[in-house]
């Protein structure tokens, strides 16, 4: 084998296996926070949702939605699978109201994405 394509295979194995040991270091997170469409979070700058229909109706327009957590950061919901698929139907049913979702984290330039795990319904904020 020519010196060229060792040194291109021996960077192929070496860029698997630091993408496996960065997968493998992803942190499980707990997050509670308020369902919400991702436009009316950013366009709005929205503490919580102006009501449960106003995020159905988003979604089902096409808008992601996404968790708003307590102290004002945005979790947008991922598939870990390829090709992704969108994560609204599993938020759907808590649109407007607060969740405690947990899964594995992923951040990347000021971003926070969250493959859910469980998601529940969480209670009031007081």
């Amino acid at each position: 084998m020519k010196t060229s394509a060792k040194l291109m295979v021996g960077a192929a194995i070496l860029f698997c296996a630091s993408a496996l040991l960065l997968h493998g270091q992803q942190k499980s997170v707990s997050v509670e926070g308020y369902v919400l469409d991702s436009a009316c979070a950013f366009t709005k700058n929205l503490d919580k949702p102006i009501s449960r229909e106003c995020a159905l109706k988003c979604a089902e327009a096409g808008s992601q939605l996404v968790i708003l957590s307590d102290v004002g950061s945005i979790y947008w919901p991922i598939a870990d699978t390829m090709p992704a698929t969108g994560q609204n139907a599993k938020l759907l049913e808590f649109a407007g109201g607060r969740v405690t979702a947990k899964g594995k984290l992923f951040d990347r330039g000021g971003s926070h994405a969250l493959v859910i795990e469980q998601i529940a319904a969480a209670p009031p904020k007081k």
